[in-house]
């Protein structure tokens, strides 16, 4: 039955009300909507510092954890990161890494050298220099920035730079610091290659030094001299642009300061700044841990071990799965380390003579081949030089003396073997006695050790007598009366 609404004004009214506020209810639950949906994701969060820690060598690890953390950080929610530094230096190949994620990321970076005591040596003098930043808390230094070649710069001795002639020491004041405006020639290297390695170097240092202004002669001299200075005089020659007791202390005191940042002039607001400090996480901790010499040397090891003991106990399993994981984490972490490949092959070369050893049996003379070739490629294996990144005189002791005595074992029960009488084989019968059974002139049958044989002897023999076996051909035994 159709009913005209008009027949009643009262409930077409409060119908038409209801329709209104549902209206109003849903086009504010889109407006609301809307708005989470159009805001920036970074725009509830406030602007915060970012504190990076690089302590000890540079590496891989450090590279990987600095690296990936600046690619993380946001420009909406992070006004600035600062790498808070006590390095000795580290590997070239690490230190550029973290100098590119540096220079490509859009957040001004600090480097900060504390806390007091610190340094930033080598590899931390390019990247002091990199960032946007560059401060010191009091008591530390930066400098002695010298590349050091594999196995030392030429022409110098013990891997140090060599050394100006006498009075021209670049020293400019009487307390003999280096003031970064010395007239000593530069001391080179003898041959080309040091040349080119610490020129190279030069030119790196000081591109860096006019991205953001600072004092390139003293990089200079601090590459091709090693100099160094505290945190007083950095700041005077306009090596560093701060002083700071603590990171709160460094934001204040470069706030409103503008920076060259990706290309672009940015001015920096950082006073009351929230800090966050990013802890390396788990994947950080690991690398550093396999990255270590002493820790990828003694992997090696361990899988040369595990896969040996596989291959003399086919079937065991457990020894051939850890010496494959083993070997591979050392294959991974010494394609990250400045290795010396002729010092890894002569270290499995020994390993090798001293397999070959228990295999051919050539008393001695194999083995002790192996120890020397195992004890000298394990001290050349990974360069002296590299701060940081050498091998524990006392692993390699230990390694080898542990390595040894797994030879001296195994050519002891070589030697041992030889000397048994023979248990398996035709030869096994050969000495053994036995009881003749039945006999009939020079031939009969013997049992000996349970079994029935057909035997022949120089003479008649008695049933019961007691026998010795002399000799066997085939299936026939020679025994004779014991």
């Amino acid at each position: 039955m159709y009913s005209n609404p008009m027949a009643n004004p009262m409930a077409f009214r409060g119908c038409r009300a209801g329709t209104l506020r549902r209206f109003r209810t849903i086009l504010a639950l889109v407006a609301l909507a809307l708005a989470v949906l159009i805001a920036p994701p970074g725009a509830a969060a406030a602007p915060r510092a970012e504190v990076l820690t690089i302590d000890g060598a540079i590496g891989p690890a450090i590279a990987d954890y600095v690296v990936r953390e600046l690619k993380a950080a946001k420009p909406d929610d992070t006004s600035i990161v600062v790498l808070r530094m006590d390095t000795p230096g580290g590997l070239d190949t690490s230190m550029r890494e973290i100098i590119r994620a540096i220079l490509a990321s859009p957040i001004p970076v600090a480097a900060y050298v504390a806390p007091s005591g610190a340094r930033a040596a080598s590899a931390g003098t390019y990247i002091v220099y990199a960032c946007a930043i560059a401060a010191m808390a009091p008591g530390t230094n930066l400098g002695a920035a010298t590349p050091i070649q594999i196995g030392g710069l030429p022409g110098a001795p013990s891997g140090q730079p060599e050394k100006p002639p006498a009075g021209k020491s670049g020293r400019d004041d009487e307390s003999g610091q280096d003031n970064g405006t010395g007239d000593a020639p530069p001391a080179e290297p003898a041959d080309a290659e040091g040349r080119k390695i610490l020129n190279d170097a030069v030119a790196y240092i000081r591109g860096l030094a006019e991205i953001h202004g600072r004092n390139a002669e003293w990089a200079t001299e601090a590459v091709r001299k090693a100099v160094s200075l505290p945190a007083s005089d950095a700041l005077k020659l306009h090596v560093i642009d701060a002083i700071a007791d603590d990171v709160p202390d460094l934001l204040r005191k470069i706030d409103g300061r503008t920076v060259t940042v990706a290309g672009s002039q940015v001015k920096l607001a950082t006073a009351g700044l929230d800090i966050e400090t990013i802890v390396p996480d788990w994947r950080t901790g690991f690398l550093s841990v396999i990255t270590d010499p002493n820790v990828a040397y003694l992997l090696m090891l361990l899988g040369v071990y595990g896969l040996i003991f596989e291959l003399a106990n086919p079937g065991t399993v457990l020894p051939g799965v850890i010496g494959a994981i083993s070997l591979l984490l050392a294959l991974f972490a010494l394609n990250l380390l400045p290795v010396d490949y002729a010092g890894a092959g002569l270290v499995l070369l020994g390993l090798g003579l001293m397999v070959a050893e228990g295999v051919i049996g050539a008393f001695g003379v194999i083995g002790v081949g192996g120890i020397v070739a195992f004890m000298v490629g394990s001290v050349i294996m990974f360069h002296a030089n590299a701060p940081g990144m050498t091998l524990s005189l006392s692993v390699v002791i230990g390694a080898t003396v542990v390595t040894a005595g797994l030879f001296l074992l195994v050519l002891a029960m070589l030697l041992r073997s030889r000397r048994r009488p023979v248990i398996t084989g035709g030869e096994a019968l050969i000495g053994t006695e036995g009881a003749a059974i039945e006999w009939r002139g020079t031939e009969g049958t013997v049992r000996v050790k349970g079994e029935v044989w057909h035997a022949r002897a120089t003479g008649a023999l008695q049933p019961g007598e007691r026998v010795r076996v002399v000799s066997r051909e085939g299936l026939v035994l020679t025994v004779e009366p014991n």
